[in-house]
């Protein structure tokens, strides 16, 4: 039975630990079972990508640090077989990054990239995550981490079955 959770990280800045949005999507079977979203107090306050997801400092402020919030994010990381990102290079510094930064042990977390899935199983031109949804009729609000976690867990489990 597939069990694998797909996740994707929203970042303030151009360093690997300033995220500030994770979303969180468990597949069980070819099934969603969970989804799991939180805004992240990032390290900084300056806010570099707010033009790509909308997030602001303000937004963020009150929310946990990654540190604080780890222990709920790995309990649900840790029932997972794999994890799956679309670019799982990104996403898998932004959580090694995060960890390293709130004193962590880096989790050996397996990743999949529905990136190389999606280029392997439908031939596309492009295989932006906007493109792929098109492609493949998945809805997307894109840089919501939680629609693009679910995206990604959606393309995944069409390229697994």
């Amino acid at each position: 039975m597939t069990n694998f959770a797909a996740i994707d990280f929203e970042t303030a800045d151009y360093h690997s630990d300033s995220a500030c949005s994770v979303g969180v999507v468990h597949v069980t079977g070819n099934r969603i079972v969970e989804r799991y979203h939180r805004l992240i107090r990032p390290p900084r306050r300056k806010f570099v990508f707010t033009y790509i997801h909308g997030l602001t400092w303000n937004d963020v402020r009150d929310s946990p640090s990654f540190g604080e919030l780890w222990p709920e994010l790995q309990h649900l990381l840790d029932r997972a077989d794999f994890l799956v990102a679309h670019n799982a290079s990104f996403d898998s510094r932004v959580l090694g990054a995060c960890c390293k930064r709130a004193g962590i042990r880096p989790p050996r977390y397996k990743f999949r990239c529905t990136v190389s899935m999606a280029r392997n199983m439908w031939k596309l031109r492009s295989a932006k995550l906007p493109v792929v949804c098109q492609h493949l009729g998945i809805a997307l609000k894109h840089h919501d981490a939680l629609s693009d976690a679910e995206a990604c867990a959606k393309i995944a489990m069409r390229a697994l079955a």
